[in-house]
């Protein structure tokens, strides 16, 4: 067994603690936490707006093939007569 010293006390009543120390830390790790949630949502929000891109160029391009095809269909049958 060790035996005490007198003065010695305990170890956490000697020492201090940094209060303010290990609140920043924590704030840091909440902050690190929040941003890769906000990092983790953007992505989601990035690939929903690329698919709604392309769904709406797909809606474009029906629109334009439409027009097209009656327009080849107006002069076919102006040829024909």
């Amino acid at each position: 067994m060790t035996t005490r010293k007198e003065g010695n006390g305990s170890r956490f009543v000697l020492d201090s603690f940094d209060s303010a120390h290990a609140r920043i830390e924590a704030n840091e790790r909440v902050m690190e936490e929040r941003w890769a949630a906000l990092d983790y949502r953007l992505t989601l929000i990035d690939a929903a707006l690329e698919r709604l891109e392309r769904r709406l160029w797909l809606g474009v391009y029906g629109v334009a093939a439409f027009l097209l095809t009656q327009g080849v269909e107006v002069l076919l049958r102006a040829a024909t007569k």
